[in-house]
């Protein structure tokens, strides 16, 4: 395995855990045709237009649909050397130059020659043009290298980014990398498959992945690196942890539980992500109808994984953002929020259902990578619509199970007034669930508003199945025979028996 590389070589040729786009394939090499194309890549790799760090370009294996066909074509030596020294010679006319990283790498017998081109503090980059002609610019738009200058005002974007690095991939000044955890590094490239995890120095190991930078002789850590990899990243990030607060009603109701999340920014995204699992649990019920069981979840677990990892991904962490990123789980909804809000150039009208999002500089180039890598966040654009607020709704039967263990606990204490008014706020909001229904009208008979239980009955009738009234009746005919109304009982199961024939 690669020690100069931060990716499995397997993983960088079947484009897994790293976008297509970031990955260009060249089946062969030569000076004349091929070198032009890769050094114009290597230039808009460069720029990281859209602040994804970056990419690699593979030589001496061809693609199709965006994955290196295997096994490849492969280099001679000759061309194998050739190409390193032609990309060297070329890429220090760039201006200002740049020096890519170049790994020689093998399968089975074939040559390849990976050029990592990490995202550049330098940029902008231009290429040398033809023969008379200026420097141009080149950034990546999707799989394609183009021009910035001929495509609209992405040459105006690219100048403006000038000297800006994203926060995840600036140097935390004042920190060193003692405050890194090797153990937490060797775990994630363990995880990724990276040869690096045999790498022995370790600090030659941080460097390699882009952690940290040496300064005035000193090695000093990015934050990507503190955050990720240090034991406490808030003794430096303060809104680095996740907080869960989970609510008995809407905001008005008491707060029942709240977790916070700490630690690295995987363990504490990891953690979470179980413990919401643990709450969505798979519910399986009978039906009389059916010799099959139905089964729902509480919650939808591959939403929430693709919100709470983009809210992770997506959120500020610079010093004035204090806030934690936070998830509010109401009876009926769980509510993920990510401060400050969207990236620029994102709107309000973008985060709806359909709408077509344009692609825009990310805020953290480094975690999304590093997310990416570990398969816990998606491809690019696939969950902008849950960055800024993602509202995940609750299967209705959970919500109903919620109101009544929400009941349960308010009659337990003595609150016998507010656990009635949880039961009929939520049969409100779900007129048609047998189960709410059920309890809502053993509760009104057994307060003697028998009437009412009469109103609510006729609602179901109305709104819910055919299970559902009937289950309606029978819970209605039990309350009126506990409360010795046996005529009146038995009315109402006469009444369900000729429905049922």
């Amino acid at each position: 395995m690669s020690k100069i590389l931060p990716i499995n070589l397997d993983s960088l040729l079947h484009c897994s855990g790293i976008e297509s786009e970031r990955v260009e394939f060249k089946e062969s090499w030569d000076p004349d045709r091929i070198g032009p194309q890769v050094l114009r890549t290597i230039c808009a790799f460069a720029n990281d237009y859209h602040n994804l760090n970056g990419g690699y370009v593979v030589i001496g294996a061809g693609d199709s649909d965006g994955r290196a066909d295997l096994p490849p074509k492969g280099l001679s030596d000759e061309d194998l050397a050739a190409a390193q020294k032609w990309i060297r010679g070329k890429c220090n006319r760039l201006d200002p130059p740049y020096s890519p990283i170049l790994s020689p790498e093998a399968v089975g017998s074939r040559n390849l020659l990976v050029v990592w081109v990490p995202a550049s503090e330098m940029r902008p980059h231009g290429a040398p043009g033809r023969a008379g002609q200026p420097r141009r610019y080149w950034v990546r738009l999707g799989a394609h290298t183009v021009d910035a200058e001929q495509h609209g005002d992405l040459l105006q974007g690219l100048i403006q980014q000038t000297a800006r690095v994203p926060w995840d991939d600036r140097l935390a000044r004042g920190t060193r990398t003692e405050d890194l955890s090797s153990t937490l590094v060797s775990e994630y490239l363990r995880d990724i498959r990276s040869g690096l995890v045999d790498e022995p120095d370790d600090r030659r190991a941080y460097r390699r992945m882009r952690l940290t930078a040496k300064v005035n002789g000193q090695e000093v850590p990015r934050n990507v690196g503190l955050l990720l990899f240090s034991k406490e990243p808030t003794e430096w990030v303060r809104g680095a942890k996740i907080e869960v607060v989970q609510f008995a009603a809407d905001r008005s109701g008491d707060v029942q539980e709240e977790r916070i999340f700490g630690g690295p920014l995987l363990d504490q995204l990891r953690s979470c992500l179980r413990y919401l699992g643990n709450l969505s649990v798979m519910h399986l019920q009978k039906q009389a109808s059916s010799a099959e069981a139905r089964s729902w979840v509480s919650y939808p677990m591959t939403a929430i994984r693709e919100a709470l990892a983009n809210a992770v991904h997506h959120r500020g962490y610079d010093l004035d953002q204090p806030e934690p990123t936070k998830v509010y789980l109401y009876p009926s909804r769980m509510e993920i929020i990510s401060y400050p809000g969207p990236v620029p150039g994102i709107e309000r009208e973008h985060l709806v259902p359909n709408a077509e999002i344009r692609a825009v500089p990310a805020r953290n180039r480094r975690i999304g990578e590093i997310l990416k890598k570990l398969r816990l966040a998606e491809g690019r654009l696939s969950g902008l619509p849950k960055v800024f607020r993602a509202t995940l709704r609750a299967h209705p039967e959970y919500a109903a199970l919620s109101a009544a263990r929400d009941a349960a606990h308010l009659r337990a204490v003595g609150l016998d007034e507010e656990a009635f008014r949880r039961i009929e706020s939520a049969w409100r909001a779900n007129r048609g669930s047998a189960f709410l229904g059920a309890e809502l009208i053993r509760e009104c008979v057994a307060r003697g508003e028998a009437g009412r239980a009469e109103e609510v009955l006729a609602a179901i009738e109305l709104q819910g199945s055919g299970g559902a009234v009937r289950r309606a009746k029978n819970a209605y005919a039990n309350a009126l025979n506990k409360a010795g109304d046996e005529l009146s009982a038995q009315e109402v199961l006469n009444l369900n028996h000729s429905s049922n024939a």
